[in-house]
């Protein structure tokens, strides 16, 4: 007979959420040229999770399955950051079998403990429950083990404003709120300093976050282009760190071709 407690709550069952509350240092990408092929090679060149961006990126909601199914896979994590942090956009996603879910624009603790509220199941929130559903194993799980599911989804809030970093202790210290997630360029346009990431009130903003999120047992996360400071960040506490994108590989792989034919 199945022990089903001990089935994945989604297919292709990862456990990042324990490796990011354990400590360790972990690196993926985004996924926005909308191809469930260049997802599907992000994944398997051995990133802990990557993120399929609906927010920003080229795929729609109608693209997410096949994603999903392509990261699916690889041992790569499927992440994704719907367009907005509704619960009905939110729920979308995790039924359709995200391991975790980034929730853009965060500006308030309340609106980080509403989205954490939108990824758990009750009594734990306000997700809402359907067997049958690929997030909730295809109906392999009973009502009984459903519970468990939502303690195995990742929890990515972004920090992306002054206000959300000045209330990052207290969106830090919410229950499933496991990475605080730094937008460079959000933060820095928001913070009157676009792009201007030497700028002190920058760098003291990014050891805010991080502090915030290690004296909580979280951690901070942040997106970087630029390898040449990755060490630097690495350094300051970040432990989810981005790596640039599918397209940024496209689009320097080209150049970098063409250039040296052109040499």
């Amino acid at each position: 007979m199945t022990d089903r407690a001990s089935l994945a709550p989604v297919p292709g069952f990862t456990n990042l959420r324990s490796r990011v509350l354990g400590g360790e240092t972990l690196f993926g990408t985004f996924l926005g040229l909308g191809s469930p092929v260049a997802a599907e090679i992000c994944g398997r060149a051995g990133f802990d999770w990557v993120i399929i961006d609906l927010e920003h990126g080229a795929a729609h909601e109608s693209d997410l399955l096949a994603h999903l199914h392509a990261v699916g896979s690889t041992p790569a994590a499927a992440l994704v950051r719907p367009r907005s942090g509704d619960r009905l956009r939110i729920g979308r996603v995790l039924d359709l079998g995200a391991h975790g879910v980034m929730i853009p624009r965060i500006d308030l603790p309340a609106q980080a403990a509403e989205a954490v509220s939108f990824m758990r199941y009750a009594p734990d929130g306000t997700r809402g429950l359907a067997l049958s559903t690929r997030g909730a194993g295809l109906g392999e799980l009973g009502h009984a083990d459903v519970r468990a599911v939502s303690q195995r989804i990742t929890g990515i809030i972004q920090i992306e404003s002054p206000s959300a970093v000045e209330h990052a202790d207290e969106i830090a210290a919410i229950d499933g709120a496991d990475v605080l997630f730094v937008g460079p360029t959000d933060l820095s346009h928001s913070m009157g300093i676009p792009g201007q990431f030497d700028d002190p009130r920058y760098l003291a903003a990014l050891d805010r976050v991080v502090a915030a999120a290690t004296g909580a047992g979280k951690a901070a996360g942040i997106l970087l282009y630029n390898m040449a400071v990755l060490r630097r960040h690495l350094d300051l506490g970040f432990r989810f760190v981005g790596l640039g994108s599918d397209g940024s590989f496209v689009s320097d792989g080209a150049r970098a071709v063409l250039a040296s034919a052109r040499e």
